[in-house]
C-alpha cells in the first residue's frame, strides 16, 4: 500500500475545493475540472470566459476567507451514476471524469456550503480548519494533458497549518527567486541557451565550463578510487538495438527521428544502458570477473515538450553521470551498500548535508522472478539502514523492471531535490540474454544495477548554483582569486603575482581596468570571486598581498606563498563554511 494522504495534503486538497467555490462565486458560468493537492500546495483547473490574472487573486482570496470563516462542514455522499450525471449537468469536464470511473466503483461527492464536487476525498472536517493559504500563480493546462484538448486555466495556491509556516514558505519563495540559476547564469556568465541552436540545448560558457570540468575531474577520480572503470560509447545506435532494449516500444515519443545511414535506421541515444550491455556481451564473462562497475559521462538526447523546458532543470540534451554494475547474487548486497555510501559521500562533499532515501518496491505488473525482487528490495533496504539514512517506503511504487532507491537532498534554503537513483533492472539482462559462467561451470543471469549519482550534469549544476546562490566555495569557484592593483604602477607586480598563482594551479585573473579600488572590489563582489588580492605601493615594496575575502572582508597583508598555502588548505578541505544564506 502507498502512503495515505497526510494531514497537510488533506488540508490542501480541501483548500482546492474552497478555492473552486470562491471562483464560482466571483465568476459566472465556471466549468470545473480537478483540484488535487501537490508537494507544495494545490491547484484547480477551470474553463471560463474570463481570463484569471494575478489582479483577481485578492478578491478570490477574500471570498475564500469568507468560506473559511463560515466553517462549512465537508460532507461526503455516495450517489448512483445516474444521480451523479444529474448533479453534474452542464459540467462537460466533470461528466467526462465521471465516465472514467469504472462500473461498480463507489461515486462520491463532497459538499462545503453551496459548493459540491465529484471527489474521492478525504478532506478536513470543515472549511474552518484551513488556517493559512495564499494564491500563487495561474497558468494554462490542457485537459488531460493532451495538446489537442481545450486549454484550461490552472490556478495554483498553497496552504499551511498556521500563518507562521505560510510566512516562512513565502520567504523561501522570495529567496528562491534570488537564487534562480537562470538569472545567476546571466549575471555570472555561466551558460546560455540559444534559440538559433534550439530550445533545451545548453551552451556552457568558460566560467560554467571551468566549474563543470572541476566537477568531472573530481567525479572521475573518486570513481577510480571506488573501483569503477570509465567507458565511452557512441551517440547513435541502430534501430534493432533500441528494439531489443524496448525503447522503441516504450519510449519512442521521447526519442528523436531516425536517420538513414547506409540504408539502415539509426537513432540518437536517449540512454546509455544498452551500450554498456553491449560492452558486457562483447566477451564471455566469468564469476571471477564480477562485479563489473562501469561509469560514463554520456550525453543523451530526449524530446521534451517546449512548455516543460526550464533552464538546466529540464533540457533536451544532457550528460548523465551513468554507471552500471553487473554482479552475482552473492555480491549484490555489498555492492548496493557501497553505492549508497558513495552517493552519500559525494553529496556531502558538495555541501548537501541532509539526504533522505525513498525505496520503491514491486508493482503489480513486473518482470523478473519474485524471489529476485524480494532479494533486491531487501538489499536496498539493508543498504539504506547501514548508511543510517532516514527513508520512506513506497510499496508498489517501483518500475516494472526492478525496485529502486531515490535519494533526495535539501539545499541551503530547505528545498528538497530528487538526485541520485539506484535502480535494479531485471528487464535488460533478459532482453539481451546476459550471462556469466558460475563456479559450477553453468551459465547464470547477472544482476544489473543502474546508478545515476548527479542524475545529469546540467540539472546538478543548476541545483548547485542555487544552493550556493552563485557564490561557489573556493574549490569549485571558476575564478578563485582576482588581483586588484591600485594603479598602473603595480601592474608589473600584479602580473608576477598572477604567474605564481597560476603555477600553483590557482584560478586567477588581474583587474587591469582603470578606476578606483572601491569599484574594482565591487565588481569582484558582484562576480562572487572568493578572494581579492589588493596590491598597492607598500605591498609591492614588501613582496606581499593584502587579502580580502568576499564575505569576511579584509584579512590583512601576508606573503603570497602564505596565502597560497592557506587557499590550498581550504581547497583541499572543500570548505563550505562561508556559504551565504542570501545575497
Amino acid at each position: 500500500m502507498k502512503n495515505e494522504m497526510s494531514d497537510l495534503e488533506r488540508m490542501r486538497h480541501s483548500a482546492a475545493h474552497v478555492m473552486a467555490a470562491a471562483v464560482c462565486r466571483v465568476f459566472d458560468n465556471v466549468q470545473l475540472d480537478i483540484g488535487p493537492s501537490t508537494d507544495d500546495g494545490f491547484y484547480y483547473d477551470f474553463d471560463l470566459k474570463d481570463r484569471i490574472t494575478p489582479d483577481d487573486f485578492e478578491r478570490i482570496e477574500a471570498e475564500m476567507q469568507k468560506i473559511v470563516d463560515e466553517d462549512h462542514p465537508f460532507e461526503c455522499r455516495a450517489v448512483s451514476r445516474q444521480e451523479a450525471e444529474g448533479i453534474l449537468q452542464g459540467q462537460t469536464y466533470k461528466l467526462e471524469r465521471l465516465a472514467e470511473i469504472p462500473e461498480g466503483e463507489t461515486i462520491t461527492f463532497y459538499r462545503c456550503g453551496e459548493f459540491q464536487d465529484l471527489c474521492r476525498g478525504p478532506h478536513v472536517e470543515s472549511t474552518g480548519k484551513i488556517k493559512a493559504f495564499k494564491l500563487m500563480n495561474v497558468a494554462g493546462s490542457y485537459f488531460h494533458g493532451i495538446e489537442t484538448n481545450p486549454m484550461l486555466q490552472r490556478l495554483y495556491g498553497t496552504a499551511f497549518a498556521n500563518p507562521k509556516e505560510l510566512r516562512m514558505y513565502l520567504q523561501q519563495i522570495e529567496e528562491a527567486k534570488k537564487r534562480d540559476h537562470r538569472r545567476l547564469a546571466k549575471e555570472l556568465d555561466l551558460f546560455s541557451i540559444s534559440e538559433n541552436v534550439g530550445p533545451g540545448l545548453v551552451h556552457w560558457h568558460p566560467k560554467g565550463g571551468r566549474i563543470r570540468s572541476i566537477i568531472e575531474e573530481f567525479w572521475k577520480r573518486e570513481h577510480f578510487r571506488n573501483g569503477y572503470d570509465i567507458v565511452y560509447t557512441p551517440h547513435v545506435g541502430k534501430a534493432n538495438l533500441w528494439e531489443t532494449s524496448g525503447h522503441l516500444s516504450f519510449y519512442r515519443e521521447g526519442m528523436y527521428a531516425a536517420m538513414d545511414i547506409d540504408g539502415q535506421e539509426y537513432f540518437i541515444k536517449p540512454m546509455n544502458c544498452p551500450f554498456h550491455v553491449e560492452i558486457y556481451k562483447s566477451g564471455l564473462r566469468s564469476y571471477r570477473e564480477l562485479p563489473l562497475r562501469w561509469a560514463e559521462l554520456g550525453t543523451v538526447y530526449r524530446y521534451e515538450k517546449a512548455g516543460t523546458l526550464h533552464g538546466l532543470f529540464r533540457v533536451r540534451g544532457f550528460t548523465q553521470d551513468d554507471a552500471h554494475i553487473f554482479c552475482t547474487v552473492e555480491q549484490i548486497e555489498d555492492e548496493v551498500k557501497e553505492v549508497i555510501r558513495f552517493c552519500n559521500f559525494i553529496w556531502k562533499t558538495f555541501g548537501f548535508t541532509e539526504v533522505k532515501a525513498y525505496l520503491s518496491t514491486r508493482p503489480e505488473k513486473a518482470v523478473g522472478e519474485a524471489a529476485r525482487w524480494e532479494q533486491a528490495t531487501q538489499s536496498l533496504e539493508a543498504a539504506i539502514q547501514a548508511e543510517g539514512l532516514p527513508y520512506e517506503v513506497d510499496e508498489g511504487g517501483g518500475a516494472f523492471y526492478g525496485p529502486k532507491i531515490d535519494l533526495k537532498v535539501k539545499d541551503a534554503i530547505g528545498r528538497e531535490w530528487q538526485t541520485s537513483t539506484i535502480q535494479f533492472d531485471f528487464n535488460l539482462p533478459e532482453r539481451f540474454d546476459l550471462k556469466y559462467i558460475g563456479d559450477d561451470g553453468e551459465p547464470h543471469r547477472p544482476y544489473m544495477v543502474h546508478r545515476a549519482l548527479f542524475g545529469s550534469m546540467e540539472r546538478f549544476f543548476g541545483i548547485l548554483t542555487e544552493h550556493y546562490a552563485g557564490g561557489f566555495p573556493v574549490w569549485l569557484a571558476p575564478e578563485q582569486v582576482r588581483v586588484l592593483p591600485l594603479s598602473d604602477d603595480q601592474l608589473a607586480y600584479a602580473d608576477e603575482v598572477l604567474a605564481k598563482l597560476r603555477l600553483a594551479d590557482v584560478r586567477a585573473t588581474v583587474d587591469r581596468k582603470a578606476g578606483k579600488l572601491n569599484g574594482k572590489v565591487k565588481n569582484a563582489q558582484l562576480d562572487k570571486v572568493p578572494y581579492m588580492l589588493i596590491i598597492g605601493k607598500q605591498e609591492q615594496e614588501n613582496g606581499q598581498v593584502a587579502v580580502r575575502h568576499r564575505l569576511a572582508g579584509m584579512k590583512g597583508a601576508c606573503l603570497l606563498e602564505e596565502f597560497i598555502g592557506q587557499l590550498k588548505k581550504e581547497e583541499l578541505e572543500k570548505s563550505t563554511m562561508d556559504m551565504e544564506v542570501s545575497d
